[in-house]
């Protein structure tokens, strides 16, 4: 009997679609027609690539709003964000349409050869391995530099977004992409193993966690395969005494919150220092009291159910273990009688180190305030994890924030009086138990060539 995949909707638990998994015939049919879309793709001029991706562009913003829903239907996303989140991939695809050629461009390198320069050539199949938080940008980060470059891609998306992963191919091909450039391969996680080492694959991203990076990253770690990783994340918000309380608040609470919490930047651990610690938590639990949940397809809704259900009750395990250890819950932290995978806005103070809220990630929207005594020991507090994607300062002082974002916060990622987010023209990734390699940028475009010395006498 043939498997199938199925995708539930989160708000109502009602079943969505159901997806037949390929079988190992179809993978390798998909995986060698990439192989021949790449050998032509790779030879063709940067202006075919750009118009690819700008008609891509134009494309995801026709269908924004069919996209935001089938993102609401599947993985519980606001229609809103969703709108928000198809807008930013378009971006991407222009970001490198304009910029892709220029970060590809030939480095003359002065040596005792008559001429010798770094050339970039791409590198063949890529497999992305993506997850279910943000179905579409996810993808689209990769996708976009990776396609500028001359590579083809074949995709295994989260199961419970497969319809999100058969429609950007669609859209692909809608917009001229060459048949067999991109593929979704309709698989669980444990099919991946085999393709990860299909000789034709000579690279592997992953978005996901750090369990997932771990096991993906040793199969293709054995294989010699490159790989980026872009992991999860415990991300710190460093709140000093001069702070402006109200806007620090805001933007706290609106990182804690994006995507009904569910996302590796998301704020997660807020330490706040002793002189203002009580008026930031009583500020902070009443913007989070202010914050409505419900079915994402409603308007004003600012957050949606988790994902899945499995994943809201490890949420509250987390928070339940917390409270037991001596947080104090101000703020939700109980599982709400309706259908669905709600979980709802929840602050726990008082949190310390060794408490499930503090030293691993929360995924979803749930809140740790931490105390400090100074902002050395914020700083040290914000840095006692085994993550490292992003974190924030928040203080008045701009020499004093800057110098500590740029020296003493251990993450790949570190804003200044703003939420951490990724933007096409800055590098996003992370060290530590956060991942390695960069995407976005001129970074995200190098990492899947073939840097190549070329030396002439």
């Amino acid at each position: 009997m043939a498997q199938h995949l199925v995708s539930i909707n989160p708000a109502t638990g009602e079943q969505i679609q159901e997806y037949r998994v390929h079988t190992p015939d179809e993978v390798e049919e998909r995986i060698e027609k990439a192989e021949l879309a790449f050998q032509e793709w790779r030879r063709s001029v940067f202006a075919e690539r750009q118009f690819l991706l700008r008609r891509t562009a134009e494309l995801l913003r026709i269908q924004k709003n069919d996209f935001a829903r089938l993102m609401a239907e599947e993985m519980g996303k606001p229609l809103a964000q969703g709108v928000a989140e198809i807008e930013k991939c378009a971006w991407v695809c222009e970001y490198y349409a304009e910029k892709g050629e220029e970060f590809l461009q030939d480095i003359p390198v002065e040596t005792d050869a008559s001429r010798s320069y770094v050339h970039f050539e791409p590198l063949g199949v890529l497999l992305a391995i993506m997850p279910w938080n943000f179905p579409f940008w996810q993808v689209f980060r990769f996708l976009a530099p990776a396609l500028m470059a001359g590579n083809a891609v074949v995709l295994k998306h989260a199961s419970n977004v497969t319809g999100c992963a058969l429609a950007i191919e669609h859209l692909l091909y809608e917009a001229g992409a060459p048949k067999g450039l991109f593929a979704t391969l309709i698989l669980p996680s444990s099919a991946v193993e085999p393709v990860i080492r299909h000789p034709l694959i000579r690279g592997v991203t992953l978005t996901g966690s750090t369990a997932a990076g771990q096991a993906v990253a040793a199969i293709a770690g054995s294989e010699l395969k490159k790989t980026v990783m872009e992991l999860g994340g415990s991300d710190p918000y460093v709140v000093l005494e001069d702070a402006d309380l109200d806007p620090t608040v805001e933007t706290c609470v609106t990182s804690r919150l994006i995507n009904s919490g569910q996302s590796c930047i998301a704020a997660k651990r807020f330490i706040v220092v002793h002189p203002i610690y009580e008026r930031f938590v009583e500020k902070f639990v009443e913007a989070m009291r202010s914050k409505v949940m419900g079915n994402p397809l409603d308007d004003g809704i600012d957050l949606g159910p988790q994902a899945r259900t499995d994943l809201r009750d490890s949420l509250h395990q987390q928070v339940v273990q917390s409270v037991q250890q001596g947080a104090r819950l101000l703020l939700g932290g109980t599982i709400p009688d309706r259908p669905g995978a709600f979980y709802p806005p929840t602050v726990l103070a008082d949190v310390q180190k060794g408490m499930p809220v503090f030293d691993e990630e929360t995924f979803g929207p749930v809140a740790a305030i931490i105390p400090a005594a100074d902002e050395y020991e914020a700083v040290q507090l914000a840095n006692s994890s085994s993550y490292g994607l992003g974190a924030a300062v928040f203080t008045q002082d701009l020499e004093k924030a800057e110098r500590i974002a740029r020296e003493h916060l251990e993450a790949g990622n570190c804003f200044v009086n703003a939420f951490v987010r990724s933007d096409p023209r800055l590098p996003f990734g992370g060290i530590k138990a956060s991942g390695y390699g960069r995407e976005l940028s001129v970074f995200g475009i190098r990492e899947f060539v073939n840097i190549k010395t070329v030396w002439i006498r």
